[in-house]
């Protein structure tokens, strides 16, 4: 009986990509759910009837293909898709005429094939919604399309409850209290009214416990110097770039809150603003799109912050039709450099998908 997912690939133009993506989808979805080769055809039996059973148990067949996967020809110079019995044709030809969704992966840089370069039982292949994973992006491409395999595959019960999660490192809390900072001496010091405060505000806190004597005159003195210190400091150094206390994913995840717009000039579909909060490493982000006259409010999401960036999706076809085989926006984002990184992947029913990527800075 087939598994859930079924790769198909030519081992001279995508193997590597195809193992590798292979590993993914199992820590994702369980080693019982993704199905690779059709490995293990005794003597004797039609290999053809064999590549049927495999691919039609199967929920979803991912078409990986590369530069070379419609020229490539065998020993005797024909065109591997010319040949009937080729296995890669068999496979993609049993989905299509059982119905079965096929989604073409490209990587190298590939294109689809052009329904000319495809032979009759293969041609509807051409117009089949593709994605494209990238070796410099390889981890936020392949979770775009774990993501969209959820409609198509139920997780084994053995899989992570968060399949997204499962290759980035787990983020554990301090085995006992935090200590702190290693630039603050370990001499007695009043905390400060403003921990988030730079490390210069720290200095006028030390006065604070100065005065020996007790009254009212003098308390009023000191709470309107603390105010003047702490003021005049957060002037100059804004506490939207506060220095790290520690490297858990909710300081960083603090680290992206705020307003952020896109300077870049947008096309339709582009995100122009968000607005992220942070609680922990929880964040709620609202986003607004381009629109005309004004710009689309898209609502809020909420996201887990979690190795450096967050992911959001807004399904627009469930919103405006009441099914969800729309428009669905994807929205990943990462701080770099002071800005914010986002990548905006858009996938429809009825076209190509679009990926566009920004550098957001903070709003003014």
């Amino acid at each position: 009986m087939g598994r859930a997912i079924f790769i198909s690939y030519r081992r001279d133009d995508s193997e590597g990509e195809a193992g590798r993506l292979f590993d993914d989808l199992v820590r994702a979805y369980g080693e019982n759910s993704v199905f690779m080769d059709v490995a293990g055809i005794s003597p004797g039996f039609d290999f053809r009837k064999a590549i049927d059973d495999n691919v039609s148990g199967c929920g979803v067949l991912l078409a990986m293909i590369g530069p070379a996967w419609a020229s490539l020809a065998n020993g005797s110079g024909q065109r591997r898709l010319d040949d009937e019995n080729d296995f890669v044709r068999l496979e993609i030809a049993v989905a299509l005429r059982r119905d079965i969704p096929v989604i073409p992966v490209l990587v190298h840089s590939a294109h689809m094939p052009r329904p000319d370069d495809l032979p009759d039982n293969l041609k509807d292949l051409a117009f089949r919604n593709a994605v494209e994973i990238t070796h410099a992006r390889w981890n936020s491409d392949v979770q775009l399309l774990t993501q969209a395999l959820a409609q198509y595959v139920q997780p084994a019960r053995n899989a992570p409850a968060e399949p997204i999660h499962a290759a980035v490192p787990v983020q554990l809390p301090p085995p006992s209290p935090a200590a702190n900072p290693a630039p603050r001496p370990a001499s007695t010091q009043t905390p400060s009214s403003n921990p988030a405060a730079p490390r210069p505000a720290a200095a006028p806190a030390k006065k604070s416990h100065a005065p020996l004597f007790i009254g009212v005159a003098a308390a009023i003195v000191l709470l309107i110097v603390l105010f003047l210190v702490l003021h005049r400091s957060s002037s100059a150094n804004p506490p939207v770039v506060p220095a790290p206390i520690s490297n858990s994913g909710s300081a960083a995840a603090a680290a992206v809150a705020g307003t952020w717009t896109n300077p870049t000039t947008l096309g339709t579909n582009g995100v122009t603003k968000l607005q992220i909060s942070a609680a922990a490493d929880q964040l709620t982000i609202h986003a607004w799109g381009q629109c005309q006259p004004v710009d689309c409010d898209w609502g809020e999401k909420s996201a887990t912050f979690a190795a450096n960036r967050a992911t959001a999706v807004w399904n627009f076809g469930e919103m405006a039709r009441g099914r969800a085989n729309g428009r669905v926006a994807t929205v990943v984002l990462s701080p770099a450099n002071g800005k914010l990184h986002v990548i905006v992947v858009n996938t429809y029913s009825d076209h190509p998908e679009n990926r566009r990527e920004f550098d957001f800075i903070r709003a003014q």
